[in-house]
């Protein structure tokens, strides 16, 4: 797992930051960490340059100010393209992904090109969640999956390994997805491209410290531009990109 880089973006993840990369390094020693910080008010990019200090294996990408989520993974791929990691796993700071899954993700990008942490296939699912959460986020991906004409069960998930191939043949250049959408984006593009996902079934819990980002414009703005997200790929593949 020397070849694998652990990407966590944060914002404003004080409490979370440290006990997030001591449960990754523990399970994964192998693994590199990039902390990917969005200029966090709170000061956990001050914490993330005090892990790095101490840890060889820790790493910081501090950006200006928040743009976000999509953006900070795009700017990590780069980074770690870059360095020559051949496996790239997105993962949340706040617990939500459970670190024992690390390995599952990372064995499974050895037989496929993306391997999706999954909470809607056989084995998976989530804890600590009320009824409407629940009712959004499965709505959200079956959504994405009728209006995008892709198989994945869980559209919207946002713990997925990357084989560097894919990342390398995706143009990042051309993904404008920021926000929640970004997830559909990426996998579309990976299947567009004719590469193997595979899903990982995993528990997914509500964050243990912190305030989640997610909100109800932030769900109406990636329902919205998951038809952008459509009309752009299919116009790339009209004219044979």
């Amino acid at each position: 797992m020397g070849d694998a880089l652990i990407v966590i973006p944060t914002y404003n993840e004080a409490d979370n930051v440290r006990p997030i990369v001591s449960a990754v390094r523990g399970v994964v020693p192998d693994a590199h960490v990039l902390i990917v910080d969005d200029n966090s008010p709170d000061g956990t990019g001050k914490l993330a340059d005090e892990l790095a200090a101490a840890d060889p294996q820790v790493h910081v990408l501090h950006r200006a100010g928040k743009e976000g989520l999509g953006r900070a993974y795009l700017d990590a791929f780069r980074w770690g393209l870059g360095r020559g990691y051949d496996k790239l796993v997105e993962f949340d700071a706040d617990f939500s992904h459970n670190p024992k899954y690390l390995p599952k993700i990372l064995e499974a990008l050895d037989r496929s090109d993306v391997a999706v942490g999954s909470r809607y296939v056989a084995g998976g699912g989530t804890e600590n969640w009320g009824l409407v959460r629940k009712i959004i986020s499965a709505g959200g991906s079956w959504y994405g999956r009728l209006v995008l004409g892709v198989p994945i069960r869980d559209l919207t998930a946002g713990f997925i390994g990357w084989n560097r191939r894919v990342l390398e043949a995706i143009d990042l250049g051309r993904v404008q997805s920021a926000g929640f959408a970004f997830q559909m984006e990426m996998k579309v593009r990976a299947l567009r491209k004719g590469f193997r996902v595979e899903e990982v079934p995993i528990i997914f819990v509500d964050r243990r410290a912190g305030t989640s980002k997610m909100s109800g414009g932030i769900l109406v703005e990636g329902l919205f531009r998951v038809w952008q997200v459509r009309s752009r790929v299919r116009a790339e593949e009209r004219e044979g990109r």
